[in-house]
């Protein structure tokens, strides 16, 4: 019977220590607390936008805002800078998180990255087939990767109200599974949502990542030095016809996870890092962000621990108010291919592609379900994964621009996010933990 930590582990493999576990738990809570006001923020735009005010609410959209550098003066719309600006931020925290989970966290121990790759990979295969399917031969068909994505705050937002009956090996699992699938949906931005590109350009984003990448290999530590070459790397990639999000997740990649024990640890810790056995236990410690001052961790666990809180609290809440606005004075149709798709795709796709990959990936043997966690409870998870919020907001707009099938997108989105969120809340908190 598992002890009042749940790990996640196959059989027969000893507990990770609660210091494994206390970053997870940190992020965790973060991440509820941040669902709450993301949902607040959400409501907000949407009550404003059928409001009286309404006109307001676009105006504030269609402001136009200039920036001087030298003579590059980019104009554009308040929607587009939180969109193409602040949304970078986003991206570059779940490149650390995702890079954090892969060389430190659950993605480093192959058995549990095979289960949560092959979730993902259901959860994005099956929703975009779904949504194809419905909106094949139609102009709504090119917004596919709509219901690919999961929204991490939202869905552990739900999760947190479930209390122990939702464990953290779910809430582990889930958080594995929509890193996952937001590292895919950038790659189907990249690749399937840039219209033209720019050679030279992409040239200089090319070159500029390099030299992120050789700082970061020499583990430079300056988070100035990053913030420099980030800068220009999405200036470069904005100019080069690529989203310029995934200038974010491209330079998360750069960062270094070795913390700096030889020169800021203190002695004591420095002489129990002498052996080589020793040094990699420490820093095997380190990239887990445990035991250590600031000025000692990793720049990533540094820069996560710093920009998290601005992204849950900021930056997501501030999207969700620019975004989650749709008049309905307009006659938007709930019956549409588009909204009809996402709907599909977001609850009816991610449960049952989840599903049926996990299925495969235990019963092949390639991985084993989480300890105390049943097939139910998987669909449960499978249903929160269906809150694709944030990241299906932000594909709808780069598939549709503005107009009547953005609109719909959105009230798809929206409408298949809470049915899948109280779908997932009422199956989970009628599931028996498993022994």
């Amino acid at each position: 019977m598992a002890g009042p930590v749940n790990s996640w582990r196959p059989a027969g493999m000893k507990h990770p220590s609660p210091g494994r576990l206390a970053p997870f738990q940190e992020f965790a809570g973060s991440e509820a607390r941040a669902g709450l006001l993301l949902f607040l923020s959400a409501l907000f735009a949407f009550a404003w936008a059928n409001s009286p005010w309404a006109a307001g609410y676009l105006v504030m959209k269609a402001l136009p805002v200039g920036l001087s550098a030298g003579g590059w003066v980019p104009q554009k719309t308040l929607v587009m800078w939180v969109n193409d600006g602040l949304m970078v931020l986003f991206f570059f925290v779940v490149g650390l998180e995702f890079k954090r989970e892969l060389f430190a966290g659950e993605l480093a121990i192959a058995r549990k990255a095979a289960l949560a790759v092959f979730a993902a990979v259901g959860g994005m295969l099956l929703p975009a087939l779904l949504y194809v399917a419905v909106t094949r031969g139609s102009e709504g068909a090119r917004g596919w990767g709509i219901p690919m994505a999961t929204d991490i705050a939202f869905a552990l937002g739900v999760a947190s109200l479930l209390g122990s009956r939702a464990p953290v090996s779910l809430k582990v699992l889930l958080t594995a599974l929509a890193i996952v699938d937001d590292i895919g949906a950038v790659a189907v931005i990249a690749v399937f949502y840039t219209s033209r590109l720019d050679l030279a350009s992409l040239g200089g984003a090319g070159l500029v990542w390099v030299l992120a990448f050789l700082a970061g290999r020499r583990a430079v530590r300056a988070p100035a030095a990053y913030a420099m070459l980030g800068l220009l790397l999405w200036y470069f990639t904005l100019k080069s016809g690529v989203h310029a999000t995934v200038a974010g997740i491209l330079l998360a990649f750069t960062v270094p996870m070795t913390a700096g024990i030889e020169s800021g640890a203190p002695k004591r810790r420095r002489n129990a890092a002498a052996s080589p056995g020793a040094r990699r236990e420490v820093q095997a410690r380190a990239r887990q962000g445990v035991g250590f001052p600031d000025r000692v961790r990793s720049p990533l666990h540094r820069f996560e621990h710093a920009l998290h809180p601005w992204v849950a609290y900021g930056v997501m809440p501030i999207f969700a108010l620019f975004n989650a606005g749709v008049p309905l004075s307009g006659g938007v149709g709930l019956t549409g291919p588009v909204a009809v798709g996402a709907m599909l795709g977001l609850f009816l796709g991610k449960p049952f592609g989840i599903l049926g990959c996990t299925w495969i990936a235990v019963r092949s043997g390639l991985a084993a379900l989480p300890e105390g966690l049943t097939w139910k409870s998987m669909l449960g998870l499978g249903m929160l994964a269906g809150i694709g919020f944030t990241m299906s907001l932000f594909i709808a707009a780069l598939a549709f621009g503005d107009g009547p099938l953005l609109a719909q997108a959105k009230v798809g989105v929206l409408l298949a996010s809470l049915v899948s969120a109280v779908a997932g809340f009422l199956v989970l908190f009628r599931v028996r933990r498993a022994p």
